[in-house]
């Protein structure tokens, strides 16, 4: 199925709820505008997250339609129930949506591709993000097939195959290098976790879980739990801690992380900007305080590298640095020394 027409249906289905002007509606209306505000442009992410909010189907409940298949949507409000035939409008997306997942499950149709991460003073490569590919001919972005997944309950059983299929690919990697993997904070509470991590042939102190969701309060004490056995062995956590997933220091704290990241939005043009200045220092001081090891995310120019450098920040990753790859013979350059990597990708190394 393409995009435009996964694209149409959403359209259609979210036009068919904005369209109905009766009372009972007026929750459904309110929460899916807020939603393609968030959105513009998105439709289907839209209507995803809308779903996400107030799925009420089961595992059971994907056999084919039938009247006596759909249940009463629970909503926010008994009194604000979705109407019958907006909600089986959902319930076919939903359906379809599933059978794709399932598909890519089924038939792992995903690739990993390895970001190299940088000590920056030798330009020596430390760790890699495992980052996944969907082998498809619709064109959807990776986030897209997660935030699919996690709409019709598939989400951890997805990320647990892009889980398995990076394992699988780093036995590939220089032994010296750690593997940073993108985690939601339910796959970190799924107990197949640690089956996944002990099964693996990469050594658990390679292994780097990467937190990609900011946890609600109640979450924090089941996530540091649930991975404290892994952690015990050399396993580490790495969040983001200037960007979009955690919005305080104290809710960093709270896990103890070993690697803190400052993501693109904190990087760009930190070169020209006091502020992203003033924050960046005030990051390497605490990453020190705490002991955690500090990564910018994004370095994209020559200047945001000089930057970065120049406030002490000792690792990082970003276009400038080397981009994604699928191909096992680049990772196994990356053990080379910055000097080679300087011949190979045309760069004279940082500015000293």
């Amino acid at each position: 199925m393409s995009v435009p027409t996964i694209r149409g249906q959403a359209r259609d289905i979210i036009e068919s709820v904005l369209d109905d002007a009766t009372p009972q509606s007026e929750w459904a209306r309110e929460q899916l505008r807020s939603r393609m505000e968030s959105h513009p442009g998105n439709p289907e992410r839209a209507l995803l997250e809308h779903l996400i909010a107030t799925r009420t189907i089961t595992d059971e409940q994907t056999d084919e339609p039938g009247p006596h298949l759909v249940p009463e949507p629970t909503l926010p409000s008994p009194d604000l129930p979705l109407p019958d035939e907006d909600f089986g409008a959902t319930v076919l997306f939903t359906r379809r949506s599933r059978r794709r997942i399932e598909s890519i499950l089924g038939d792992r149709m995903l690739l990993t591709a390895f970001q190299p991460i940088h000590e920056l003073s030798s330009r020596n490569v430390i760790g890699v993000e495992a980052l996944t590919r969907f082998v498809s001919d619709d064109g959807a972005s990776a986030d897209h097939w997660f935030n699919e997944a996690a709409a019709v309950g598939l989400g951890p059983d997805l990320e647990f195959a892009a889980l398995q299929a990076a394992l699988i690919a780093a036995e590939q990697l220089p032994e010296h290098v750690y593997v940073a993997l993108n985690l939601s904070p339910a796959t970190c509470l799924d107990p197949r976790l640690r089956a996944f991590v002990e099964r693996s042939q990469l050594p658990v102190d390679r292994i780097v879980i990467e937190l990609t969701e900011r946890l609600a309060e109640d979450e924090y004490e089941p996530v540091v739990a649930a991975l404290a056995p892994l952690r015990q062995r050399g396993l580490r956590i790495a969040v983001d801690g200037a960007g979009a997933g955690f919005g305080s220091m104290s809710q960093v704290t709270l896990l103890s992380p070993d690697i803190i990241k400052l993501d693109r939005n904190m990087i760009a043009g930190i070169d020209r900007a006091a502020g992203q200045k003033t924050l960046g220092a005030a990051m390497v001081a605490f990453a020190r305080q705490v002991g955690a090891q500090l990564v910018a995310e994004g370095i994209e120019t020559q200047e945001e590298l000089d930057a970065v450098m120049e406030l002490g920040m000792t690792s990082g990753q970003g276009y400038l640095l080397g981009r994604p790859s699928v191909q096992p013979l680049e990772w196994a350059a990356w053990q080379t020394s910055a000097e080679h990597e300087a011949s190979v990708t045309g760069s004279s190394g940082p500015a000293t």
